[in-house]
């Protein structure tokens, strides 16, 4: 499959330099970054706006202010694409402040197209990474996971790492925020000092999308699945199924179907889905608050009898 992501236009500024005009407006900082004019704005949600532009191409035009943001988005996009393997929309230019891509058409999910993209997800997996939490290539260590810092820090052991750099983060802001008490936390870390017993057979580090939960993923109406803002890094690949498992996907069976006749999980991968879920309940807990560090313990309560 030919990668869907084409370079920057070369007139658009050089990631992380100052934009021209901090109040310009998505359109104007659309034409700024791709060299078309643009016709019609319509906003979609509070960072994001669909421009027209002239020639008669669509873009989402996204602003993320916190510092990196942008640069980290754009640099994981690139790399899902030059996979070869899973849709990403192509983007058309950035800064350090706004993000220009294609607009993916709407339609509607099927089951023919959740086997495809289990095919695609298993082979964007394959494709692999330098090591744990390798960020991509013109990416940043210090990244972002929604609205929630993620440190992309390298590691050779997957458990020793995924409790460093993805687990105890999260519990520890948790806790200091008083969203996870102290007695529930030490649940959790029971659950990183036994992680070499619960995280099944070694592999080798995975090139994830890193935030695969069903609102990034677009069902387009060429009949394919599409990926949208990942927090792309080298990881586990049963990380990304957890959180498809975790927030729900349309035909998920039809998913797994196409991942393992692709590339078959290792025997319990379904008892572990909660050991990788404790990374996005903990974000969750972060952000939104007490019912996610519920969640969270319960998960890990389950990996300890499972």
């Amino acid at each position: 499959m030919t990668p869907h992501a084409e370079p920057d236009h070369p007139t658009g500024n050089p990631t992380d330099q100052p934009a021209e005009n901090p109040a310009e407006s998505p359109a104007a900082a659309a034409t700024r970054l791709t060299g078309h004019a643009a016709t019609d704005q319509h906003p979609m949600s509070g960072a994001l706006t669909e421009v027209a532009l002239d020639g008669g191409r669509s873009v989402v035009v996204k602003r993320a202010d916190a510092p990196g943001a942008v640069r980290a988005e754009a640099a994981g996009l690139r790399w899902l694409a030059d996979s070869g393997t899973v849709r990403v929309p192509a983007v058309r230019g950035h800064d350090h402040r706004w993000l220009v891509t294609d607009r993916v058409p709407a339609g509607t999910p099927t089951a023919g197209a959740a086997v495809r993209f289990g095919l695609d997800l298993a082979a964007l997996h394959a494709s692999g990474a330098p090591a744990f939490g390798a960020p991509p290539p013109g990416g940043t260590e210090d990244a972002y996971i929604g609205l929630a810092p993620m440190r992309n820090a390298p590691g050779g052991n997957w458990p020793r790492w995924y409790a460093e750099h993805r687990v105890l983060p999260y519990l520890r802001r948790a806790v200091d925020d008083g969203t996870v008490r102290p007695d529930e936390a030490a649940v959790v870390e029971r659950v990183c000092a036994r992680l070499p017993e619960l995280a099944g057979p070694a592999e080798p580090p995975a090139r994830l999308h890193g935030d695969l939960w069903n609102g990034n993923v677009l069902w387009s109406a060429d009949g394919h699945a599409w990926l949208i803002d990942p927090a792309a890094h080298g990881g586990h690949r049963e990380t990304d199924l957890a959180m498809l498992h975790l927030f729900g996907c349309p035909h998920l069976d039809a998913v797994l179907d196409g991942y393992q006749q692709a590339a078959p999980l290792a025997d319990g991968w379904r008892e572990r889905l909660g050991v990788h879920q404790l990374f996005p309940l903990l974000v969750h807990a972060v952000l939104f608050g007490r019912g996610y560090a519920e969640q969270a313990v319960a998960a890990a309560r389950a990996a300890l009898t499972n």
